[in-house]
This record gives C-alpha cells, sequence and structure tokens, in this order.
C-alpha cells in the first residue's frame, strides 16, 4: 500500500528534475496568482485577467522575434504591452463612448491577432504553441528565479496595500472620501496583475495563465466568506491543482499545463455543487427561508 502511494504521489517528484522545478514554478504561480484572482473576482474584473494574459502576446512575440524564446526579451515584451494595454485601455475608455471592458474586448482581439501573426512569421507551430500553452515542464532555473521572484513581490506587495485594496474593491466610494490612495493602488494593483501574467507566460503560456488565478478564486469563494480565509483558501487551492495537475499529467500522458488548469476547473465543478454556498447547499435551504 505505502508503496503504491510512494509511486502515484512521490516517485514523479523524487525521480525527474523536471518534474520538481515544475512543482515548484506551478505551485509559486498558484500561491501568488490565486489572491491576485480573488480581488479580481471581488472587484467584477474577473474577464478582464483573461484579456489582460492575451494582451502580453504581442510584446512576448516581439521579444521572440528579436532574440528568439528568451526569457528576458519575452519577459520585458509582456511586461511592457500588458502595461500599455492597461493603461491604455483605462485612457480610451475615459476619453470616448466605450467602457473599460468593450475596450479591452478590442484590445484583447487585437492582441491576440497580432501576437500570432509574429510569432508565425518567424517560428513553426512549436513555438506557437510553446508562446500560447507554455512549457511548465521545461523551466530551467532562470525562470524559476524570474517566477519566484515574482511570488514574492507579489505576496509582499499585496500585504503592505491590503487594507486599501479591500476598501477599493469593497467601497471605492468610500475611500475616494477618506483617502486619495484608490488610483495609486489601482495601478499598483494591475501592475500586478500584468506581472502574474507575464510569470505564468512562461509555465502556461496566454491561453492559460490566467487560469490559476481565476478557477482557485471562484472555487474559494464557494466556501468561505471571510476575505482572510478566502486568499488562504484560493491559493491552497491552486496549490494543491497544480500538484494533482502534474500528476495527472505524468500518469496519463497529457500535456502537463492543461491538465493542471483542467483539475483546478474540476476543483471549481466540485465546489459549485457541493460548497457552502454551493447548488446544493442552496437547494437544501430553499425549503427553511421559505418556511
Amino acid at each position: 500500500m505505502i508503496d503504491t502511494i510512494h509511486a502515484a504521489l512521490i516517485a514523479p517528484f523524487a525521480e525527474f528534475e523536471f518534474m520538481r522545478r515544475a512543482l515548484v514554478g506551478a505551485v509559486a504561480l498558484a500561491i501568488a496568482g490565486a489572491p491576485i484572482g480573488v480581488f479580481l473576482m471581488l472587484r467584477r474584473m474577473s474577464l478582464t485577467g483573461d484579456a489582460m494574459a492575451h494582451a502580453i502576446l504581442p510584446g512576448a512575440a516581439i521579444g521572440y522575434l528579436l532574440s528568439g524564446l528568451s526569457l528576458t526579451a519575452m519577459t520585458l515584451g509582456g511586461l511592457v504591452a500588458g502595461l500599455a494595454v492597461a493603461i491604455g485601455a483605462g485612457a480610451v475608455a475615459r476619453a470616448s463612448v466605450l467602457k473599460e471592458d468593450a475596450t479591452l474586448a478590442a484590445f484583447y482581439l487585437l492582441s491576440l491577432a497580432l501576437g500570432v501573426t509574429i510569432v508565425s512569421m518567424r517560428g513553426s507551430n512549436v513555438d506557437l504553441l510553446h508562446v500560447l500553452f507554455g512549457t511548465v515542464l521545461a523551466l530551467d532555473d532562470q525562470a524559476l528565479v524570474l517566477i519566484a521572484g515574482i511570488a514574492t513581490v507579489t505576496l509582499v506587495t499585496l500585504a503592505v496595500i491590503l487594507r486599501p485594496l479591500t476598501a477599493e474593491s469593497v467601497d471605492p466610494v468610500f475611500l475616494a472620501s477618506v483617502s486619495r490612495a484608490g488610483a495609486p493602488v489601482h495601478l499598483v494593483f494591475m501592475g500586478l496583475v500584468v506581472l502574474n501574467l507575464v510569470g505564468g507566460f512562461h509555465a502556461l503560456g496566454t491561453l492559460l495563465a490566467v487560469g490559476l488565478m481565476m478557477l482557485p478564486a471562484a472555487s474559494a469563494r464557494l466556501w468561505v466568506e471571510d476575505l482572510t480565509a478566502l486568499l488562504v483558501v484560493a491559493a491552497g487551492i491552486g496549490a494543491a491543482s497544480a500538484v494533482a495537475g502534474l500528476l495527472l499529467s505524468y500518469h496519463h500522458e497529457l500535456p502537463a499545463g492543461p491538465a493542471i488548469i483542467l483539475t483546478a476547473g474540476i476543483v471549481y465543478l466540485a465546489s459549485l455543487v457541493f460548497g457552502r454556498r454551493g447548488l446544493v447547499a442552496a437547494r437544501l435551504a430553499r425549503p427553511h427561508l421559505e418556511a
């Protein structure tokens, strides 16, 4: 029995260095990204994360066009493109009749098409798949240092701005009445979103990077209400999904990135049905409320 458990859960990470690297990278992304997803959800900006994930693609593609699969070039390109879209979408929304969600949708579509076109100009289908879906099983030391650095910066920054960020997410009008921190906090938060998407890009690609942000956050919301618990549970679900997804990928020869996001999606569906605020609980509570 013990040998079976060891072979199923521990041996893949004990025997293969690429699995250990993938584990460290994916768990770091989950622990940092899931709290970002919680605040995106509280601010009703869940789809903004998806739009921003695609916004980094042209910058990363230009970095690839200039330097190939260079971590530094693609990271800097993605960071610049993501920040430019975040600032540009807000500016266009304020200067035109379009709301920010419509502006982000337009930028998202343009960014995706432009990024894929740029990569296709120089690379092969394998390179395009690398950009779109990442290579979590091929993370090297440089990528791990980048991801760990992003996770550290994210967690420290969130700890510093937690109170104004919470107030700005729940009641921005109140925060505006007592402080001028709203705009700076919003800009810092959007910077963290872009930073985590750039880190996730190297492991999961632009199409899946937002998955470790939003799915654990949505799952946690169906179990707990307190913000502190929500942040901890979301990070825990994200980390567990990363581990389970990598094991699923190893034992069943599935692509690792999609397996991680699929695992997080299964947790979300289970939470949607069986969570404390899920469908079953709502169904059971209804007769009591009617009485």
